[in-house]
């Protein structure tokens, strides 16, 4: 078995230390989606959504997410993160949206965390500011699609 980085000798949890690691450029982009009606969907791309503008507000709420991972991820260390994008694009054919977190950085440790929890708030606020018109929206398939920098170098998932 794999040694698991986050516990010391006794197994209790651990921030890793890595002061010792080089200063690399980072990125990380991960992607979710949220699955809904057509008719919610057309709601959200006419505007019409009584809360207001829900793809400029989840865009920011990602970018929000990201800067402050380290204060929801136990664990995570504080990143000087210098470019989050969140893309949120409609895809009819889900119906719902497909979101595309990019984080970036020169540090000392990946920011994996920052795209994936980037993403994933961008949905769940989708989710939050169109719930009223339907509550069954599904968040589905949060995961890495791709990090670049440091020891392990460039990664891309399977498709």
């Amino acid at each position: 078995m794999t040694e698991l980085s986050h516990l010391d000798a006794k197994g209790a949890a651990t921030m890793v230390d890595v002061s010792a690691k080089t200063d690399t450029v980072r990125t990380a982009v991960a992607q979710g989606r949220i699955v809904m009606r057509a008719e919610t969907l057309a709601l959200i791309v006419d505007g019409k959504v009584p809360k207001g503008d829900v793809i400029a507000t989840a865009r920011i709420a990602g970018i929000m997410a990201a800067k402050r991972t380290h204060e929801l991820i136990p664990l995570c260390h504080p990143l000087p993160v210098t470019k989050v994008a969140v893309e949120i694009e409609p895809d009819p054919a889900l119906p719902g949206f497909e979101v595309t977190a990019t984080v970036r950085c020169t540090g000392k440790t990946g920011v994996e965390m920052e795209a994936l929890t980037a993403a994933s708030v961008a949905c769940l606020t989708i989710y939050d500011m169109a719930k009223a018109a339907e509550k069954g929206m599904r968040i589905e398939a949060i995961r890495l699609l791709e990090k670049e920098g440091g020891k392990s170098g460039h990664w891309v998932a399977a498709p």
